[in-house]
């Protein structure tokens, strides 16, 4: 049975109003539920008394971190939800809303994705070059720099392996989707993005002037998010 996500203190110290749409954010790799963007998002939905639920992915440990124990993990957060959900999900949790836009489409009734890793694992990627990975699968582990615990963490080859059997760039998802992708992205590559969104008539692409954090675009994100949610009348 997979174990239910961690939740933000957040979310298990309030309860869901009725008759509000719930909305989950899934956060990017060494990231946590409570950078930068889900506070952000947490701040402004409050002002509908929408509580953003935040699962946190690093538990019970980093090294041992896989897409397919992130998608269980969910999957056991969002069988306690009786109503549809509205999932936000940045960079390597942009991979993650696609893949369980797919897995649990009957729960998911729309997708909001920042800078997604579409491209996440896939062959030639810039951020695993082939000795990258000859050298994570001989070591068995490597150290990525974790945001969240502000120093390195050891992450085991069985992330990557994992990885392989998870096609987010070929999902076939047909729920509504905004997509907010930097054009000066250094982690993932606006074409590819693009190149994404063009075969999904289902799928909303906006390119702004920002990196991958998207930090300075949340106005503007945040505008297009209250009308895609529907959240006034």
């Amino acid at each position: 049975m997979p174990v239910p996500a961690r939740l933000s203190e957040a979310v298990v110290t309030h309860r869901h109003p009725p008759g509000r749409p719930r909305v989950f954010y899934l956060h990017g790799f060494a990231s946590s539920a409570q950078s930068t963007k889900a506070a952000y998002f947490a701040e402004r939905l409050r002002d509908y008394d929408i509580v953003l639920e935040c699962p946190d992915f690093n538990g019970p440990d980093f090294a041992t971190l896989t897409m397919t124990r992130m998608l269980d993990e969910l999957g056991a957060a969002l069988s306690h939800v009786d109503e549809s959900v509205a999932l936000i999900g940045s960079s390597l949790g942009g991979t993650l809303a696609i893949l369980a836009a797919v897995r649990f489409a009957p729960k998911v009734d729309r997708v909001i994705l920042l800078a997604p890793a579409v491209m996440f694992a896939k062959p030639g990627h810039h951020l695993l070059p082939p000795e990258r990975i000859d050298e994570w699968q001989s070591r068995g582990a490597l150290s990525f720099f974790h945001y969240a615990y502000g120093e390195e963490r050891l992450l085991n080859y069985s992330f990557y392996e994992d990885s392989l059997h998870h096609d987010a760039f070929n999902a076939p998802f047909t729920q509504p989707t905004l997509i907010f992708q930097g054009l000066r992205d250094a982690s993932v590559d606006f074409r590819t993005v693009e190149a994404f969104a063009r075969q999904r008539p289902n799928v909303t692409l906006s390119l702004v002037d920002d990196d991958h954090q998207l930090i300075a675009s949340l106005p503007r994100i945040w505008e297009s998010v209250v009308d895609f949610m529907g959240l006034v009348e």
